[in-house]
């Protein structure tokens, strides 16, 4: 205490000198304490006021505590009281088991004067309700009905209360009612039959439906309330529960799986188109069907059935059932497609399931698939191999019919750029345009296996066709009068190869998402370009066929004499290029340039076989002169003809021996060689030694010293151009004579 009274005075110390901390602040100090003693004032009023409250509440509640203890002993004197009372009156109620008795009999009579009238009209009663259900009238015999089983239910629950070990008395009130049991089940066929026939019934006569769909109802509030009973009294009715509802669903599960199996109407014997009609039957019956739901039915039905999405997930299952048992059959490749995309792609597009009309009552996204994956996989997998199989005897009639056309009589088609063609090209990227159109449906990554596939087929293709090309040529150089267009198809043939590219390009640039090569792609340009030049050479072979006779005449006397064979040779290949100016590009602008190059080999090839030699200088410069005349009758047709750059470099090979030729000053015959060598790197020494010999003027030590010279000296050939001297071959008997001077030298 004395602590807390010293706190208070430092504390009121510490508040004074607070307030009187200047010397003008002495004037108020009356000012201070009055305000000081106000606020004591009011502070000791709060509490006494606050004491007192307290005081009161204890008070009260003592005198409440003392009415309840006088409140106690009085219940305690009465439960007394009660207890003797109940003791002295055991007795009493024994007494009263009769008057009990008597009440349930009492009871169970009153049951039956209040049903009397119906137990006796009974038979009138089922006689008028069957009438009733007879003429559709079915809420009023479901009235009737309940009349009855209401009767027969509360005079059987009498008989079991007052004795429910006497059957027998149970068996006669079932026997007496017993058509009231076949009554309910054919009301029940009725209702079944409405649900059944739901989608007519509910555009024709909607309150039908509302009927059963209350008298349902009904018989589930009945059915609650037997059941209830039984767990308190241990007694229901014969046939409750009836779980109509249940079986009302059951039936309409029922009607839509029939409605769906039934939309087949013909079989693939009758139409090969038969899968494509039944799937279109089945979206358009869903669809419509669905739409009813929506538009009519809901409002047929309480709200809390979700009537909607019930009729939705029935169809859903039932369209599903039926696809899985379409896919377990052995379906066809084009059926596969069909179903597959019909599955995959229109069932939840916005011509069914996805339809603006139902896009607001379902979520779409929340199916299931119809089919499951693995049955998915395995459709695609049948379909790849059938499809494998089939484009396998596809390009085989294909290329056998292409082949028929090679043995015409007339000359192929020409496209609007006027280049010859077959029908080959078409046909076969006909076929894989419709097979990646098709799977295109389905998915994108099929697209692109089957675009992968197709590829594949046509590398194997394309080798075959190599393969009847070559065949196409022996049997034509067998006979070379027949085919009688031989030149014009190899020129198809050709043509061919280039429309293929383009074709393949065309589909990967249409159906591929990836820009990577293929693995069938470099074999694919691989095989094709080797067709194409093979058949280009197949067309050389045939002009110089022609041109044989001809140029063994180079560079023979009679050449020398005055022969025409350069002019038969350019009017020739002249004709010949008439038909090869059909070849697209690029292959006319290397057969071209690869006709040129034979021309000239043939031609340097008739002076190494050292036909002639020359006897005189005369001779060498009238030789050399028709030589360059002839050069240049090369060069004015292969320029005409768009050989290419190289027509100078190739025809000047030729000029470049004839300068040899047309040389007078043997002495300077060693540097003309060089310039040639120069021009030429590839060229031999043999080479060197059979236009010597033709010249017919080196001495041997002049050739020796050429020769030696030239292989000390050796020019690199670089490989940057076109050889010419490389596949030509010097005869053996110069060949011969070259060793025997190689021996001289050596000797020497």
């Amino acid at each position: 205490m004395e602590e807390t009274s010293r706190e208070a005075v430092a504390t009121a110390v510490q508040r004074v000198a607070g307030m009187l901390q200047r010397s003008d602040q002495l004037d108020k100090v009356e000012q201070y304490r009055r305000r000081e003693a106000r606020k004591k004032a009011s502070v000791e009023a709060r509490l006494k006021a606050a004491i007192q409250s307290q005081l009161d509440g204890v008070r009260t509640g003592l005198t409440q505590l003392h009415s309840a203890l006088l409140d106690v002993k009085d219940i305690q004197g009465s439960l007394a009281d009660v207890s003797k009372d109940w003791r002295q009156s055991i007795n009493t109620i024994e007494n009263l088991k009769d008057v009990k008795d008597a009440v349930v009999q009492h009871s169970q009579l009153a049951s039956a004067v209040e049903n009397l009238k119906n137990i006796f009209s009974v038979p009138q009663i089922v006689s008028g309700t069957k009438l009733l259900i007879e003429q559709a009238e079915l809420l009023q015999a479901h009235r009737k009905l309940m009349e009855l089983e209401c009767s027969r239910d509360d005079l059987m629950y009498e008989q079991y209360r007052m004795d429910s070990k006497n059957t027998s008395d149970m068996n006669l009130i079932s026997i007496y009612f017993e058509d009231v049991q076949e009554l309910s089940d054919e009301l029940a066929k009725q209702l079944w039959m409405v649900l059944q026939r739901s989608m007519g019934t509910v555009r024709r006569d909607p309150t039908m439906l509302v009927s059963v769909v209350r008298i349902i109802e009904r018989e589930e509030k009945i059915d609650r309330r037997m059941v209830d009973r039984k767990k308190q009294t241990g007694f229901i009715p014969p046939g409750r529960p009836k779980r109509w509802k249940d079986k009302m669903f059951e039936v309409l599960e029922g009607t839509v799986s029939t409605r769906i199996e039934g939309t087949q109407s013909v079989t693939r014997e009758a139409d090969k188109m038969w899968l494509v009609r039944l799937l279109e039957i089945t979206r358009k019956y869903v669809l419509d069907d669905l739409i009813i739901v929506k538009n009519l039915m809901v409002q047929c039905f309480p709200q809390h059935y979700d009537t909607f999405n019930r009729f939705f997930s029935l169809y859903h299952n039932a369209v599903s059932t039926r696809v899985k048992e379409l896919a377990s059959e052995d379906l066809e490749a084009n059926e596969i497609v069909s179903l597959l995309t019909w599955v995959l792609n229109t069932y939840k597009s916005a011509e069914m399931m996805g339809h603006p009309e139902l896009f607001s009552e379902c979520d779409i996204n929340q199916l299931e698939p119809l089919l499951p994956q693995d049955v998915v996989d395995d459709l695609l997998s049948k379909y790849v191999k059938t499809f494998t199989s089939n484009i396998t005897g596809w390009l085989r009639k294909a290329l056998e019919t292409d082949k028929k056309d090679w043995q015409k009589e007339t000359e192929p088609e020409a496209d609007q750029d006027g280049y010859y063609q077959t029908t080959l090209p078409a046909i076969v990227f006909q076929m894989f345009e419709q097979n990646l159109q098709v799977a295109a449906q389905i998915d994108g990554d099929f697209k692109e296996q089957v675009l992968k596939l197709c590829l594949k087929q046509m590398n194997t293709f394309l080798i075959r066709y190599r393969e009847e090309a070559v065949t196409y040529k022996e049997e034509h150089l067998r006979e070379r009068q027949l085919p009688q267009c031989y030149v014009q198809y190899m020129v198809a043939i050709i043509n061919n190869c280039q429309t293929f590219k383009e074709s393949i390009n065309s589909l990967k640039r249409k159906y591929s998402q990836s820009s990577e090569p293929t693995d069938s792609d470099a074999a694919i340009e691989k095989t094709l370009n080797e067709v194409a030049k093979e058949g280009c050479q197949f067309l050389l072979d045939e002009v110089f066929l022609d041109l044989e006779h001809h140029l063994n005449e180079l560079l023979t006397r009679k050449w020398v004499t005055g022969s025409h064979a350069v002019d038969t040779i350019c009017v020739t290949v002249e004709d010949y290029f008439n038909d090869f100016n059909k070849i697209k590009k690029p292959f006319n602008q290397e057969m071209t340039s690869e006709a040129l190059r034979r021309v000239v080999v043939e031609y340097i090839k008739a002076v190494m076989q050292k036909r002639i030699t020359f006897k005189n200088a005369d001779e060498r410069r009238e030789g050399a002169e028709r030589m360059i005349k002839e050069a240049n009758q090369f060069k004015f047709l292969f320029r005409k003809l768009a050989a290419g750059e190289d027509t100078d470099r190739l025809c000047g090979a030729i000029a470049a021996i004839a300068e040899v030729f047309k040389l007078t000053d043997p002495t300077l015959l060693f540097l003309e060689v060089t310039t040639l060598v120069s021009k030429y790197p590839d060229i031999r020494e043999e080479h060197i030694q059979a236009l010597l010999a033709v010249r017919g003027d080196a001495s041997r030590e002049m050739r020796q010293m050429i020769i030696g010279t030239l292989s000390e000296n050796k020019v690199s050939y670089s490989g940057l151009t076109q050889p010419i001297f490389k596949d030509i071959t010097v005869p053996t008997n110069t060949m011969t004579t070259m060793t025997s001077m190689a021996t001289a030298k050596l000797l020497k």
